[in-house]
């Protein structure tokens, strides 16, 4: 389906007058005609549609991502990072909207935000992709295969992204840095966070590659060509750095273990539907990245399992606080439900 705008949510308004100036200001072709309507979701950072038109008096359409209102964790929400991995990629095989400017003063918006071209195209949140045929869902999987084993071979050398993360020790950084993000988030005691936490940390495979990660792979985060079933554009690199591919790989893979549409397949049988079992999709991936067996796969995802619990912790926490919407309130019941799935994996690993 076509992604779809609202108009913006009062604890999601944006000075028009200050975004139009500086719009004026950094965007050459800008010629005004500014409306600004929002996406729906924007439990991590709001995500906005801008119309405008260019000196000739002819329709541009913009995006802006920005930081939420609200205090906030210093290595949460990072848009700066967003809009350099884009631009970076921009010289890759990796689809992706292109970033046009960021702007890190607080006095235009109040928080760091950036502009990128809107890419036209079909969102399917659910993974289990209604409205397809058989034969399109096998290609929307190939081609989501594809991207992500692009990704992974992308040279971030190359491409001035050395620095974008750090080599080696990512998978004890990751359950550092999730435990870290879960406790400051925390509301009430939830022990089978802490449990889980505990078993990853003694349980890190080592011997691990190192790659341009996206941290969010999902059907929810790429943008479908108009017509063709196959990936147009990687979206929402908020979590993107150097790390371990198969992370990327397993976060991929939480649709089969999460029974809740549109994360999960629900009631769905993906294999009636066209889609590749998990064993199938992992050996695509493999084949098309040129890497052998996976191994320590529960490891990998009881990780992303923990990793999914925290962020929702963090987005219920600020449905508390009222700067995100009402619907941020019901991902309480699945922080604790995907940590007790974690800690099963974790188990049948042992």
């Amino acid at each position: 389906m076509l992604p779809e705008t609202i108009a913006v949510l009062p604890q999601n308004r944006l000075d028009e007058a200050a975004l139009h100036r500086f719009l004026a200001a950094c965007l050459p072709e800008y010629g005004g005609g500014l409306r600004v309507r929002q996406f729906p979701g924007g439990y991590s950072n709001p995500t906005y549609a801008l119309d405008a038109l260019d000196r000739q008096g002819r329709p541009r359409e913009y995006v802006l991502r920005k930081r939420p209102a609200g205090d906030l964790l210093p290595s949460a929400h990072r848009v700066d990072r967003e809009f350099r991995v884009l631009s970076a990629l921009a010289r890759s095989a990796v689809p992706v909207p292109r970033a046009r400017v960021l702007c890190e003063h607080p006095g235009v918006l109040q928080q760091s935000f950036f502009i990128m071209d809107r890419v036209r195209g079909r969102l399917s949140p659910n993974p289990a992709l209604p409205g397809c045929t058989v034969a399109e869902r096998q290609a929307i999987y190939a081609s989501l295969v594809d991207v992500l084993a692009s990704l992974h071979a992308v040279d971030y050398r190359a491409l001035d992204l050395g620095d974008y993360g750090k080599e080696g020790g990512y998978l004890q950084r990751q359950v550092d840095l999730w435990q870290r993000q879960y406790l400051a988030a925390r509301t009430d005691d939830v022990p089978e966070m802490e449990t889980l936490g505990r078993w990853l940390a003694d349980h890190i495979p080592t011997g691990t590659r190192t790659t341009l990660v996206h941290g969010d792979y999902r059907t929810n985060n790429l943008l479908l060509h108009p017509t063709a079933p196959r990936v147009q554009a990687v979206l929402d690199w908020e979590l993107s750095t150097l790390g371990d591919p198969l992370c990327d790989l397993a976060y991929t893979c939480l649709c089969y273990y999460l029974p809740d549409p549109p994360v999960g397949f629900g009631d769905a049988d993906p294999v009636a539907l066209g889609i590749p079992t998990q064993q199938a999709f992992i050996e695509a991936y493999a084949r098309r990245a040129g890497i052998g067996e996976v191994a320590h796969w529960n490891f990998y995802m009881a990780l992303q399992l923990f990793k999914s619990a925290s962020l929702l912790q963090g987005v219920y926490k600020r449905g508390l606080e009222g700067a995100a919407p009402a619907a941020a309130l019901d991902k309480k019941r699945h922080v604790r439900s995907r940590a007790a799935l974690g800690l099963e994996l974790a188990r049948g690993a042992a």
